[in-house]
């Protein structure tokens, strides 16, 4: 079969034509004949989606016309194709194979509304709940698509950096662990009943303050377990904390206690503090950021300009990676979740392959923000892609498979602070909040958007929004 040229224009009656193969690991609906095609070399990916498209349509009738990406030995396809081919050394005289996968295309998103304050942190790996953590020294949790706050995490002295839910086994759908790490130098944890929501936002007491660093808490990550939690510091420390058993042990309050939020001495000294269990020391900064993505390893990154991967049991670093930057933020995952992606105080975006020895250059660097980044997360089901936020405004949907960014979510005026992404089902939810003003102003403002990306396709699903006056803690440490 041959094909003239594509509708994406550029191409001549008498263009060169290449024999091509289309191939997909898409379900039924999207799978065309995999006859060989003679097309123009000049087509880039709109028109090659044309032709996609059409022969869908000759299959079936009620197929409706969508863009695609392609992949040619791996790599998505980026430029016209005879470009493409010449670029790779990839020989026009044989039958081409070309992959095709649901492209990416960013829908609008909504008017976004701006809060009286900085949205530091955001998490919402509870599929039901997203929990946010504010520079009013108060961590909020909201229901799902109503987007309803149901509880309120007060009594930090100083404002909220990291706010983290605690991934249990034993965890239920409505009973869950919160940490909160603050500027006041503490960590917190929290233990939610979401059955106490009765229309009106619960104020939740802690039941565990967790004393030690010496420096504002930046990062908290949990193990897999939930039994355990990690922090970073500006105190350039890594510290480990227990989290089970503190009701066990007489150290928590309980259920029915908590539900008393009271501000007297008894209620103050029923909130027991509780100590490290161990500290990784190694870093000469502050440890911007902590995964603990297996029982036995931690990853941090720190402004110090090293990423290191930590065995817990010896307390040591196994793996020192300098990169010459400060360095803000990090996340694991990928291929086997062995891929370190790290991003700081110049516009790229860095990932690092540990299990390939005797080389500490990235294996990726994808350069398209224009500031620093401020965040990164890996997709938890997909090996390819990850998500980066930056101060030029920007959060950047990125595929390892390109240079260039799938998608670029762009709508807000200043610097985006953090980005999590998570797997909720058929979903993908990107929350994200943004930093809007400038760091010593007194009148700050700041929001917190949560977009759907379905199929890798982000829009805005709706904006939360409270209203809170800036706590002036006196001590910025960022």
């Amino acid at each position: 079969m041959e094909f003239g040229a594509g509708g994406d224009g550029g191409g001549e009656e008498a263009a060169r034509r290449v024999q091509v193969r289309f191939t997909t690991k898409l379900g039924p609906p999207f799978r065309a004949p995999s006859a060989s095609l003679a097309v123009p070399s000049n087509l880039s990916r709109m028109g090659l989606s044309e032709i996609v498209n059409l022969l869908l349509k000759n299959v079936n009738t009620d197929h409706e016309t969508q863009p695609f990406d392609f992949l040619i030995d791996g790599e998505l396809v980026r430029l016209p194709l005879e470009e493409f081919l010449l670029a790779k050394g990839i020989s026009a005289e044989k039958v081409l194979e070309i992959e095709y996968i649901k492209a990416v295309a960013p829908r609008k998103q909504q008017d976004p509304s701006l809060h009286d304050d900085w949205v530091s942190s955001v998490d919402g790996s509870n599929p039901s709940y997203i929990l946010t953590g504010c520079y009013d020294g108060i961590a909020r949790l909201w229901k799902g698509a109503a987007a309803e706050c149901t509880h309120i995490l007060a009594g930090h002295t100083g404002a909220i950096t990291s706010a983290h839910i605690i991934k249990g086994k034993s965890e239920s759908a409505n009973t869950f662990h919160i940490a909160t790490g603050s500027k006041d130098r503490s960590l917190r944890l929290w233990k939610l009943d979401a059955s106490e929501f009765s229309g009106q936002p619960v104020n939740v007491v802690k039941f565990k303050i967790l004393q030690g660093h010496t420096s504002s808490v930046q990062s908290i990550s949990s193990d897999p377990s939930g039994d355990m939690i990690c922090s970073g510091s500006w105190d350039s420390t890594i510290k480990l904390w227990k989290v089970k058993n503190f009701e066990a042990d007489g150290d928590s309050v309980s259920i029915k206690k908590r539900k008393l939020v009271s501000e007297t001495a008894n209620d103050a000294e029923s909130q027991l503090e509780g100590m490290s269990v161990s500290t990784l020391v190694g870093h000469s900064q502050s440890v911007s950021s902590v995964v603990w993505p297996d029982r036995e390893t931690i990853y941090s990154a720190s402004w110090d300009h090293s990423v290191r991967q930590w065995d817990v049991q010896a307390g040591k670093d196994t793996w020192n990676m300098v990169c010459g930057k400060v360095l803000n933020c990090l996340d694991v995952g990928g291929e086997s979740s062995a891929l370190i992606a790290a991003g700081g105080s110049d516009p790229v975006l860095r990932i690092w392959d540990p299990r390939k020895p005797g080389t500490l250059v990235p294996v990726f660097q994808f350069s398209s923000h224009s500031s620093w980044i401020t965040a990164c997360k890996w997709h938890p089901k997909s090996w390819f892609h990850l998500l980066s936020a930056s101060y030029d405004g920007k959060v950047m949907l990125w595929d390892l498979r390109t240079a260039w960014p799938l998608a670029i979510i762009d709508s807000h005026k200043d610097k985006v602070s953090l980005v999590f992404a998570f797997h909720n089902r058929v979903w993908d939810l990107i929350l994200t909040g943004y930093f809007v003003g400038y760091r010593y102003y007194p009148q700050i403002g700041g929001k917190m958007t949560v977009l759907l990306v379905e199929e890798l396709i982000p829009s805005c699903l709706y904006v939360l929004e409270c209203q809170f006056n800036r706590m002036n803690d006196g001590k910025d440490s960022t």
